[in-house]
């Protein structure tokens, strides 16, 4: 039986171990080949001793991301535990979007499948839904996944700083204190994937920056993941200098969820909608730009907000 796992989002180094003793540990315990090339790991041998040994790996890459290391005696505490289970083997899930600090990031939904399956494929891609379908925990997901196995240098997370009530000028603070709060989701999204004291070194060092869509202008964006958050209010302009800042191996995420626009200027409003039906042809899905929509039944926050979303659609 063979299996292959994609490693994505780990240090190689702490899951492997020095010398690869993790992998030799493995080795020794169970009949199966282990090969390591690049970001895959290939398991061939008996089927119990293949599904045995990808379910320990799996949970391996779980203690990494979550304690930010991984012991010998880690690995002979986990070779304990599953082999002591009656032979039965967890499932180990399919399609990893990125080893959080709580766990394995899968898509849940037939929707938000189909969307990871994009976000793979193309270059930019904008997604269109309401509240709690996943767009930003997974596009975050994906960049922190990419950043991690070195496919780009650094992450850019921007949001629009429009005010839903209290204006900037009359919130306390200087201008960071000031835009912060616009962009706590993304803060958040991050917090879930990243150990406390790695995010603040990579925020610090901006390889992470979070910023609002504003200090977007003027810049030439290369080896990079960027991704635009609550792209319904921003304007035409606004999205488009943010598409024009992509550079050399570069991907964008632009996200989008109508029925939270917060333009107080009507002249102003649709500006994702018209960009978005903009690249729905056959020519920009060739040079990879694609357009997703999820709906209702991708969305995992809560069968009350399912409902409540269902309702706002009639008004």
């Amino acid at each position: 039986m063979k299996k292959t796992i994609e490693l994505k989002g780990v240090d190689l180094q702490t899951l492997l171990g020095v010398a690869d003793t993790h992998v030799r540990l493995l080795k020794d315990t169970f009949s199966t080949e282990i090969l390591v090339r690049g970001n895959e790991i290939k398991l061939d041998g008996l089927k119990w001793d293949v599904e045995m040994v990808h379910e320990i790996i799996h949970e391996m890459i779980q203690t990494v991301s979550r304690k930010g290391a991984l012991t010998k005696k880690d690995v002979h505490q986990l070779i304990k535990v599953i082999r002591s289970e009656n032979g039965h083997t967890k499932e180990v899930p399919h399609e990893v979007i990125h080893y959080g600090k709580k766990g394995a990031i899968v898509p849940r939904t037939a929707g938000q499948k189909d969307y990871v399956q994009m976000v793979n494929r193309d270059d930019i891609v904008f997604s269109i839904g309401p509240a709690g379908t996943g767009k930003t925990f997974i596009a975050v997901a994906f960049a922190v996944a990419t950043l991690e196995n070195h496919d780009v240098d650094r992450i850019i997370l921007c949001r629009p700083a429009v005010e839903a009530g209290e204006s900037l000028g009359f919130l306390p603070g200087d201008l960071k204190e000031k835009v912060d709060p616009y962009l706590t989701p993304l803060y958040d999204a991050l917090n879930e994937m990243v150990p406390a004291n790695k995010l603040k070194l990579i925020l610090n060092k901006n390889i992470i920056e979070v910023i609002p869509l504003a200090y977007m202008r003027g810049r030439t964006l290369n080896n990079s993941f960027l991704i635009l958050d609550e792209a319904q209010n921003s304007t035409v302009k606004e999205i488009t200098t943010v598409l024009t800042r992509m550079g050399n191996n570069s991907k964008a995420f632009i996200l989008a969820d109508p029925m939270q626009t917060d333009l107080r200027n009507v002249n102003l409003c649709g500006g994702f909608e018209r960009l978005y039906r903009v690249f729905t042809d056959q020519e920009s899905q060739e040079m990879g730009i694609h357009t997703f929509k999820f709906d209702e039944d991708d969305i995992m926050r809560s069968e009350l907000c399912k409902f409540i979303v269902k309702k706002l659609k009639t008004v």
